[in-house]
């Protein structure tokens, strides 16, 4: 399974969906621009020491990470959405894509 953050801003949010990733095995695809950095120093800052227990992607677009898994489900959370989240069938190849959070 796949999370996609597009344009992720806020550092404690990322943080906590990777230490969902890192504890279940999730791959974290992250899409450019990102509102802070991952180098080292700001991640131990952050309090983020699993990081390197995540297998982390980054894209430069969206479009990059739909060109690149084509063929897999796309499933775009939101609180919008007309069905609910527990009303799908996943599998291990969704792609579970969130947007970024002030839009």
């Amino acid at each position: 399974m796949h999370i996609v953050l597009i344009e992720p801003e806020i550092p404690g949010n990322t943080g906590n969906i990777a230490r969902l990733c890192a504890g279940t095995g999730i791959e974290l695809h992250l899409v450019r621009p990102l509102g802070f950095s991952t180098d080292d120093k700001h991640l131990k800052r952050a309090g983020l020491d699993y990081w390197p227990l995540v297998k982390v992607h980054y894209h430069d677009s969206f479009e990059e990470v739909q060109e690149r898994y084509v063929g897999h489900n796309f499933y775009f959370l939101s609180t919008k959405a007309p069905r609910s989240y527990t009303e799908v069938r996943y599998t291990m190849d969704d792609m579970l894509v969130f947007g970024k959070e002030s839009a």
